[in-house]
């Protein structure tokens, strides 16, 4: 130590810091959002901190005051920031302003990978999990319930402002904590019509979505002769019910669960297509707010860069069943397999610790999903589907429980998305690294 320590002897050659290094290399300056002012202190390399980004979120950490103490504590972190040390609240609005230099790297990422040889977009798997929200279910409002509450808010604050004049007019000091008390409830309330608001622009929104399906069956309807038209179909409501449902702290965010014998969470359903002919990487990914999964088929095929080729084929689980994505994606050259059964009535195993159950089946008939179901029962269909488990599951096995990322720390939808972005990215560098290792005997 009588000479200036080189960080590079302190950083193994395998480590995947030099391979997070090369390759944000290749992310053009352009796709980084700069402060071209020049005022203020000196900038952090973007490049520099988007590898922080990326090699931090890969190693489970995710935070950024956990990210700024890992500058000082993390020897690859330190090499990695040529011994520099950001602070959290550079680290967080780096995060937050540059989502689309995190989809730029992702994508180049994915060409690196099809240069090594490693990728080819053939057959895809898609799945989706739900991922906890940052906020909390005892933080969810019902609309009824938000308007009781904004009445009485009004009546304590009315009452509270008579408090205050009365001691006004007394000239004593009894008064002096009331103004911080009104502010208290004036900011409470104002919550409870944010919450109301949100809540009537998303009965409108359903009620505009829901308007072409109402047109379709009022017009099949009038088609009909005498009284053999049926009852006339209601209008979609543009009002919200009383049993509707906001969040007090990221609106954007739903309740839901896995299966009935899970727990209600606060959460968002995070979507992935995965490389299904060996390389396990990301291709397309994206975060809706819908618990379910049956109109994400669709988006995750499409969102495919159109740079790395066309899937050929396409595998997902019966939640995913939809008969018009089925034709929509069948008449784009994609060869589906979906399952629309449970998965538990495609096979049972041998020796199976369970007791038997007895198997149900869906009672279907729309033509697409009926030539679906046949079509997964052929023995190419068995073939092909069992492939879906084992290639896109383990994807979420590890970003749960190897790289740690089991909640959002952002809020709202696009801001998750973005975040969704950054895991994703840190999986694929991950796995491409691994695969990329020359095989050890």
């Amino acid at each position: 130590m009588l000479l200036p320590p080189d960080l590079r002897e302190w950083v193994p050659e395998n480590d995947m810091v030099h391979f997070v290094l090369n390759a944000v290399e290749a992310v053009p300056l352009t796709a980084f959002k700069i402060n071209h002012r020049g005022c203020g202190d000196a900038q952090y390399p973007p490049r520099m901190m988007l590898a922080l980004l990326i090699y931090c979120y890969a190693n489970g950490i995710f935070g950024s005051r956990r990210i700024e103490r890992a500058t000082w504590r993390d020897i690859g972190i330190r090499y990695l920031t040529a011994d520099t040390h950001p602070d959290h609240d550079t680290i967080c609005k780096y995060r937050r302003e540059n989502f689309d230099a995190i989809a730029e790297a992702f994508l180049r990422v994915l060409l690196l990978a099809r240069e090594l040889g490693v990728l080819k977009v053939g057959t895809v798997s898609v799945d989706g999990t739900h991922i906890q929200a940052n906020a909390s279910i005892g933080k969810s409002l019902r609309y009824d319930r938000a308007k009781v509450l904004e009445a009485r808010l009004s009546e304590d604050i009315a009452e509270l402002m008579s408090q205050a004049e009365q001691s006004d007019t007394r000239d004593d000091n009894d008064g002096q904590s009331l103004p911080d008390e009104i502010k208290r409830r004036e900011t409470l309330r104002e919550k409870m019509r944010q919450a109301q608001a949100n809540l009537e622009r998303r009965a409108k929104a359903r009620a505009e979505a829901q308007q072409s399906e109402y047109q379709r069956k009022l017009s099949q309807r009038e088609q009909r002769d005498g009284k053999r038209k049926g009852q006339k179909p209601k209008p979609p409501k543009d009002t919200p019910s009383g049993h509707d449902k906001t969040n007090l702290t990221d609106a954007d965010s739903r309740i839901m669960r896995k299966s009935k014998r899970s727990e209600y969470r606060q959460a968002y359903n995070a979507q992935v297509a995965v490389d299904a002919d060996g390389s396990q990487l990301i291709l397309s990914r994206h975060v809706t707010n819908c618990a379910a999964d049956a109109n994400e088929l669709k988006p995750a095929i499409e969102n495919i860069p159109d740079v790395l080729g066309k899937p050929e084929t396409a595998l997902a689980d019966s939640g995913y069943m939809n008969s018009d994505a089925f034709e929509d994606l069948e008449a784009a050259g994609v060869d589906l397999y979906v399952s629309v059964d449970a998965e538990d009535s495609h096979a049972q195993r041998r020796y199976d610790y369970r007791p038997p159950k007895q198997k149900k089946t869906r009672t279907l008939t729309v033509a697409a999903l009926l030539a679906m179901r046949e079509k997964v029962a052929t023995e190419e269909g068995r073939r092909k589907y069992a492939k879906r488990k084992s290639t896109v599951e383990p994807v979420f096995g590890i970003i749960k429980s190897v790289m740690g990322f089991r909640q959002f720390l952002l809020r709202g939808v696009e801001r998750v998305a973005g975040e969704w972005s950054l895991v994703c990215l840190a999986y694929n560098v991950k796995r491409l690294c691994a695969l990329s290792q020359p095989a050890t005997a």
